[in-house]
């Protein structure tokens, strides 16, 4: 089996209180705290996109990995705020890294899920020995609509994984398994602003049915249980679902802590589930598994299975761990969040 070699994490320095956009909009703000389960989100600068975000998250991954750019075989991004519409962001990343002009480069798109639908890439690709190191992000400049309830939490941040041989691994990769449907509950049309969503629908039909066929999937698939686990992470449009879900499936609240991260940055989209997975990484100990399930909205989630290798201390501390990232921080008011929302467009 392949598995995860490298790692990187990156968030943006900048943060805004949920309470001071309810304010903004005449909201109760202890109600929109309390009900999405948010206190705070990452906003990206003025000079931060998708791409600069990815870019971060791949030299840190690059650093732990101890690996030359030029090794690299295969970069994949998944987003669903890419800067351009006809213009990868993946070249940008491999040019600015150093990985140019030796290696396949694609963006990926399926809402929060693109991040995860690379990992199974460049992980299936190493297995297969078509490339021997391959990386895959999830990053996003997360957008909502001014007083939708995806203000709230759409938020920035980015992870980077490179895939490569078991016996380099700090992370072997058991099994994967992936549950899709067509589920329109949430999307946005070319040229569109902001996106659209279904409500309520986006919970029990959409979110829990594909969290919890993935979870379960995956479970069958290699005869474990959640009590094998140590750690487990699940994609977080806010703070609560998560939580529920993890109920359903009989996680503890004490094996979601660690990747648990959108009550202090927000729905990074695409980065979420990986941003959490990040964080568990930090801390986690040889010997120990970590299952980690994603979401995409349309809909589909990407459930995998990790053990933790020997080799996770050496790289650990080569690039700045993702609690750091989160407790290195700025408050801005709502119309510095608006500048920074409204980039310049080339």
């Amino acid at each position: 089996m392949s598995g995860i070699i490298g790692y990187g994490a990156y968030i943006p320095i900048y943060r805004i209180k949920s309470g001071d956009i309810a304010k903004v909009w005449g909201e109760d703000a202890e109600r929109i705290t309390g009900g999405l389960g948010i206190i705070e989100k990452a906003v990206g600068g003025v000079d931060e996109d998708t791409a600069s975000i990815a870019v971060e998250a791949a030299r840190n991954a690059i650093l732990r990995a101890g690996i030359k750019p030029t090794e690299l075989g295969a970069i994949y991004v998944g987003s669903e705020s890419h800067p351009y519409a006809v213009k990868p962001t993946a070249t940008i990343v491999a040019e600015a890294i150093g990985a140019t002009p030796n290696l396949t480069a694609a963006d990926l798109e399926f809402a929060c899920k693109a991040g995860t639908a690379g990992l199974q890439m460049v992980l299936a690709m190493s297995e297969m020995k078509m490339i021997k190191y391959g990386m895959a992000i999830g990053a996003d400049t997360a957008q909502g609509r001014p007083g939708d309830a995806l203000e709230y939490s759409a938020a920035s941040g980015g992870a980077a994984f490179i895939a490569g041989p078991t016996d380099e691994s700090i992370a072997v990769m058991n099994d994967t398994f992936s549950f899709t449907t067509d589920t329109p509950d949430f999307w946005r049309r070319q040229g569109a602003d902001y996106p659209s969503h279904g409500g309520r629908f986006t919970g029990k039909p959409a979110y829990f049915r594909h969290v919890i066929g993935a979870t379960q999937g995956l479970l069958e698939k290699t005869g474990t249980k959640i009590s094998d686990y140590d750690y487990v992470v699940f994609h977080q449009p806010n703070g609560k679902f998560p939580i529920e879900a993890g109920k359903k499936l009989g996680v503890p609240l004490e094996k979601l802590k660690a990747g648990l991260l959108t009550p202090v940055i927000g729905n990074t989209y695409s980065g979420a589930s990986p941003l959490g997975l990040c964080a568990i990484l930090d801390e986690a100990k040889a010997g120990q598994k970590i299952l980690m399930t994603s979401f995409g909205s349309g809909a589909g989630s990407d459930s995998f299975s990790f053990t933790v290798t020997d080799r996770i201390e050496s790289g650990r501390n080569r690039a700045m761990k993702t609690r750091d990232f989160i407790d290195r921080k700025k408050y801005i008011d709502y119309a510095t969040y608006i500048k920074y929302r409204r980039k310049i467009k080339v």
